[in-house]
């Protein structure tokens, strides 16, 4: 018993067969086919299945063959396939036929109505290639003016070189000043803000430029548009001209695969023509912007140059002062350091007096140390602490007292005398620095700044 008759004998008991067919099935309809195979279904329905004729009766066992019901079905079913075939063949063959007359005519209809469309765009384009070469000429006539202006920018910036690397140069030199006259004082702060005065017209001067640049780019950029726009529409017309020619004749005609595939980023009629409107738009819009820029230039180059002049005075004078302080303060602390000179000496002669009395107190010191010492050797109930004992204790902690008073005093002294020293050093060295202030101010600095520029230079006429 193979493995699908196990199966069968164990999930329940085989159908009731049917009696064989005795007809002939080669001269039976398609429809009596169908009523036949309908009337087989029906019937097993009815039966639910039962124990075959001549099966064995045990349940759970069943021969390999094959029942008769069963092959009926299969002879059946192989019939109604074969006219459910038939029929969807005919079905298909008529929608053939049909649909391939009614695509021939979409064709033709649609063959004609894209030639039309065709020619319908040529004259479009013939309308925008004038526009945009009417606009390509006046743009260029404006591009010419905006660069006549640009020079004289150039030539102003160009004049601010020397008045930032005067202000820079003073404040590098003042930067070699040193210690406490390494401050930011007022020179310092003008000189900060003149270089950051002449760093924003430098900056104002490039950006003017830069614009100016930026502003030609842009006219000979909305130039190339409208030019590349134009060129395009040509040979877009030579194109459009070329594809109305076409027909189902021409030679030239062959498959293109993927030339049908619409892409994302192909325009629309609508964005087509807004895209030259919108370059001509541009292109005027440029060319009003170009004329306010020159207009502006000229007012940037007087302001500019004022303001520049005005903080060079300013810090000329801030220097002048501040040169005059620094002379005052180093004539005081020339008066200080030869006081400090004089305390110094004093000083000294102090810390030689303290030293002589602390050596003065050590033969005392030693006098009762020694006395004390004798009397230790004292016999028996002689070693006793009488008045005399503690008077000599007493003695050298009195004469201790003194000698750690008198250290003490030598100490202070000394570290007196060494500020004092320090102080020398200090107001020595602060001396030297206030000169050395004094000639980058006024030996550098001031001297440099005669070579400040004229006015005329500072306009760009120079």
């Amino acid at each position: 018993m193979d493995a699908g008759a196990m199966l069968l004998s164990k999930t329940g008991t085989p159908p009731v067969p049917m009696q064989p067919y005795t007809g002939t099935v080669g001269t039976r309809t398609d429809r009596e086919l169908a009523q036949s195979l309908s009337r087989m279904a029906n019937l097993n329905e009815a039966t639910g299945g039962g124990t075959a004729m001549g099966a064995p009766a045990a349940t759970g066992f069943r021969s390999a063959k094959h029942t008769p019901q069963e092959w009926h079905e299969s002879n059946y079913g192989k019939y109604y396939q074969s006219f459910s075939d038939r029929d969807n063949a005919e079905r298909l063959r008529h929608e053939s036929k049909q649909l391939s007359n009614e695509t021939q005519a979409l064709t033709q209809r649609t063959q004609s109505d894209v030639t039309k469309k065709l020619a319908e765009r040529m004259h479009d384009i013939n309308f925008w290639k004038f526009e945009l070469n009417r606009e390509v000429e006046e743009m260029i006539e404006e591009t010419d003016l905006l660069c006549a202006e640009k020079k004289r920018l150039e030539n102003a910036l160009d004049a601010t070189e020397i008045p930032m690397k005067i202000a820079r140069d003073n404040l590098d030199c003042r930067a070699r000043r040193q210690n406490i006259d390494l401050v930011g004082d007022k020179v310092e702060l003008a000189l900060n803000k003149e270089v950051e005065i002449i760093s924003k017209v430098q900056d104002l001067l490039r950006r003017t430029i830069q614009n100016s640049d930026r502003q030609i780019k842009l006219n000979r950029g909305a130039k190339h548009k409208l030019t590349m726009d134009w060129s395009d529409k040509v040979q877009a017309y030579a194109i459009d001209e070329k594809c109305s020619n076409l027909n189902n004749n021409s030679t030239e005609i062959q498959y293109k695969e993927g030339s049908a595939k619409l892409d994302a980023s192909q325009s629309t009629p609508e964005s087509w023509a807004e895209f030259s409107h919108d370059n001509i738009v541009r292109a005027e819009h440029e060319k009003m912007a170009s004329q306010e820029l020159r207009k502006l230039i000229d007012q940037i180059l007087t302001d500019t140059s004022n303001d520049m002049r005005e903080q060079c005075n300013t810090v000329n004078t801030e220097f002048a002062k501040r040169i005059e302080e620094m002379n005052d303060s180093k004539t005081k602390m020339e008066n200080h350091l030869h006081k400090t000179v004089e305390e110094i000496a004093s000083m000294e002669q102090n810390i030689r007096d303290l030293e002589k009395a602390i050596k003065d107190k050590e033969a005392p010191m030693k006098v009762a140390q020694t006395r004390l010492d004798h009397r230790t050797y004292r016999p028996n109930t002689e070693l006793c602490r009488d008045p005399a004992q503690f008077r000599t204790v007493q003695e050298v902690g009195e004469i201790q007292n003194s000698i750690d008073q008198l250290e003490q005093k030598l100490a202070e002294s000394r570290a007196s005398l060494k500020d004092l020293m320090d102080t020398r050093m200090t107001l020595e060295k602060e001396i030297a620095v206030k000169k050395n202030s004094i000639f980058i101010d006024r030996d550098k600095c001031l001297k440099f700044r005669t070579r400040y520029p004229s006015t005329s230079r500072l306009v760009g006429y120079q």
